[in-house]
């Protein structure tokens, strides 16, 4: 009887199985154990390490071939823990998302929902499951690890949507008569100072930008209040005449004043060289903050630029909870922040320069300037002074939408 040559077989599965699956291995295994003849799957068995029942499996495949996109025989393996555990899923599902939301009882309620805490909470109810079969289930369960997102805006006004018409209407007369049209809002206010700015950058590996832990207010240093004023609003549907905005940079309070002199400053720097022909500005803007439709301040300092630069001024406030709709926060203020992004503002200088560097492939440019002006809370606007404003109510909401004339009209 002829010698079967265990190194031999060893060798030559030593040199494949590093390329073989499971179900490789095991039909390599039978197909030596077949061409060594009697004795082949103990011999076989002794080269590779596999055992003498696996090879017997094998050699029936050889007979017996599987699909090709198995590695077992349906029914192989352990059997799933959902199939020995009935109440695996009901109670994953119970700690994912409590039938009660305001539940206190609920063991994860008020507690981070990692795949290791699920595990370590089925663990203590007595299953057997680790971190990675409890991701495998949660993904068979339709989770998915998912942020925040905003999309509930809250009680709407019945008239929102013709508000935003009425503006449409107003703004596109505005532009067929080359009047100039801008909107303004105030950009969230800044800590200026080393401290964390969101987003990322490339820097040496290893070497992140250092800032503060905390972020409490360097009160040398102070705020930095971004009021901005985009402005080359087109011409028409299709010709964009410019695209530019100003920022002005207070450091002081964000108060009408404020909200009022950055316009100013924007006619002066801008409005009266582009459209020395203007007999009315138009103004698109939020219904609250500095320049919301209830404050007085703001009224009357729009009268008294109204004075000074001798011609209307029509205000359009956009409706109740839809300041994120402000043209401005999608045309000028989230180019800034994605300019700034990473880049610790730690000087008035450095918030002018980031945001006057500011730009997109459509050609944006910014100007920035810095305000020193202070600009006091809490001034009182005296029903007198409110009687002086020349202010004409629209026929539509005329809370909302006025034109305030000079007074020397």
């Amino acid at each position: 009887m002829e010698v079967i040559d265990v190194e031999a077989i060893r060798q030559r599965f030593s040199a494949v199985a590093p390329f073989l699956d499971e179900r490789g291995r095991r039909v390599i295994a039978a197909a030596e154990a077949a061409a060594a003849g009697y004795g082949g799957i103990t011999a076989v068995s002794t080269a590779t390490g596999i055992s003498a029942s696996t090879i017997g499996r094998g050699l029936r495949e050889l007979s017996e071939p599987l699909a090709l996109d198995r590695i077992r025989r349906p029914g192989g393996g352990r059997k799933a823990s959902v199939a020995k555990d009935a109440t695996l899923l009901t109670d994953l599902g119970a700690l994912v998302e409590p039938t009660s939301r305001g539940d206190p009882q609920s063991p994860l309620r008020w507690t981070c929902k990692s795949v290791r805490r699920l595990a370590q909470e089925l663990q203590a109810q007595g299953h057997q499951v680790g971190r990675t079969l409890v991701s495998e289930l949660l993904d068979d369960m339709g989770y998915s690890l998912q942020a925040n997102r905003k999309t509930r805006e809250g009680d709407s006004h019945p008239d929102r949507d013709a508000q935003f018409q009425h503006i449409n209407a107003a703004v596109s007369a505005a532009l067929a008569e080359h009047e100039p049209v801008i909107s303004v809002d105030t950009k969230k206010k800044e800590l200026v100072g080393d401290f964390k700015n969101g987003g990322r950058e490339y820097r040496p590996a290893g070497d992140p930008e250092k800032v503060r832990v905390h972020d409490f207010l360097i009160k040398e240093l102070g705020r930095a209040v971004p009021y901005g004023v985009p402005h080359g609003e087109p011409l028409s549907n299709h010709d964009l005449a410019a695209n530019a905005g100003w920022v002005n940079l207070g450091v002081d309070h964000d108060t009408a004043a404020f909200a009022v002199h950055s316009i100013r400053r924007w006619w002066q720097e801008f409005g009266r060289s582009r459209y020395p022909e203007a007999t009315r500005l138009l103004i698109t803007a939020d219904g609250g903050g500095s320049n919301g439709s209830r404050v007085r301040l703001w009224k009357r300092e729009l009268q008294t630029l109204a004075n000074e630069i001798g011609i209307d001024i029509a205000v359009h406030h956009l409706p109740p909870g839809t300041s994120k709709w402000n043209k401005i926060e999608h045309r000028l203020f989230s180019f800034i922040s994605q300019n700034w992004r990473a880049k610790p503002l730690v000087s008035y200088r450095v918030i002018v320069d980031l945001i006057s560097a500011t730009t997109t492939k459509t050609g944006l440019t910014v100007r920035c300037e810095i305000d020193r002006n202070t600009y006091p809370k809490g001034v009182t606007v005296s029903d007198a002074e409110m009687a002086a404003i020349n202010i004409t109510r629209h026929d539509f909401h005329g809370e909302w939408n006025y034109t305030i004339k000079p007074n020397s009209s």
